[in-house]
């Protein structure tokens, strides 16, 4: 696949070139043309073909800076293979700071489009049938939704072996087996032989450090393993002896009450049944009850709202299932 001269949204890029093309499929109301850019860069001597992009809910911010840094420090500058970078996938989310589409449609719920469908439909067949058929790896980032913040994690079906050793060269803390959401990038992109590990961590419109490096150095890590450029340099105080753990099922706790929300546990804590996780209180002191761990796990993502409404999702809770 990775020939002397490769062809991407009808642009020939040869060995040892970077050049920004432009994803363009739709225009604003004002007839504004929306792009989207897509950074390839390619090393003098062939290898593995990789994507890395972000942004595929506009609000999801946190992605979006991982894979800029990556550009920004030249990191996706390759000595072997090529590296596929789109750091804002959905721009029109990201203009307004949404998590949908123009037209309300959540673009990792359309896959694989239709070319006279929605426009997210549109755009979702687009990048299916111009980007995806030329890749041979995929790092989908992702962070929590809305006041939801995610420990740093990744998530992979488990059934193929090339996105296992992916995740696990990655290096996040857990690696949870998680099923492929209908009609998303994922599920999709799997179907057409892509191997896809998908990056979560933190929340919509937050920037949070940690969460950046891990998603960088884990690229790197990524890019390392699959040959394709040496980052020991850069990952020399970054590795870790400690090997990810693998989280076979999750369940989220909701919230039995309404009212002011405390937590008493940090994300990322092993917890055991009967633990007390944090408090949900009246805002006139009458009332103060107790969120109570209805089993052993970790806690891989937290609601950071201080104000929840009965049956709201407050923690999710990852375990294995196969550890007595």
């Amino acid at each position: 696949m990775d020939n002397d001269i490769f062809v991407l949204l009808g642009k020939k890029i040869k060995r040892g070139q970077t050049v920004t093309l432009n994803l363009d499929i739709a225009r604003l109301h004002t007839r504004t043309m929306i792009e989207v850019p897509v950074i390839v860069s390619r090393g003098k001597n062939p290898g593995p073909i990789i994507l890395l992009n972000a942004g595929i809910h506009g609000d999801e911010v946190n992605g979006v800076e991982i894979v800029r840094q990556i550009v920004a420090k030249g990191y996706h500058q390759p000595d072997c293979g090529t590296v596929v970078c789109i750091p804002v996938l959905n721009v029109f989310g990201f203009l307004h700071k949404t998590r949908e589409f123009p037209d309300g449609r959540d673009l990792n719920r359309v896959f694989p489009g239709s070319k006279e469908g929605s426009l997210a439909s549109r755009f979702a067949y687009c990048l299916m049938k111009e980007i995806m058929p030329n890749v041979e790896y995929c790092i989908d980032y992702h962070t929590g939704a809305s006041s939801r913040f995610n420990y740093t994690h990744l998530r992979i079906e488990g059934t193929d072996p090339k996105s296992s050793e992916l995740a696990n060269a990655f290096g996040a803390p857990f690696i949870l087996l998680s099923k492929e959401l209908p009609k998303s990038l994922r599920s999709e992109a799997v179907k057409a032989g892509v191997s896809v590990v998908l990056f979560e961590g933190g929340k919509s419109l937050d920037l949070d450090r940690i969460v950046t490096k891990v998603g960088v150095k884990g690229a790197l890590r990524v890019m390392q393993h699959l040959g394709m450029r040496d980052f020991t340099k850069e990952l020399a105080n970054h590795h870790s002896d400690v090997a990810p753990i693998t989280l076979t099922e999750s369940t989220w706790m909701r919230a039995r009450y309404s009212g002011m929300f405390r937590t008493t546990v940090s994300i990322g804590t092993k917890i055991k049944k009967g633990m007390v996780l944090g408090t949900i209180s009246d805002p006139f002191g009458d009332f103060e009850k107790r969120v109570i761990a209805k089993r052993d796990g970790y806690v891989i993502c937290s609601n950071h709202s201080p104000i929840v409404y009965q049956g709201d999702a407050i923690f999710h809770i990852g375990f294995n299932s196969l550890e007595k």
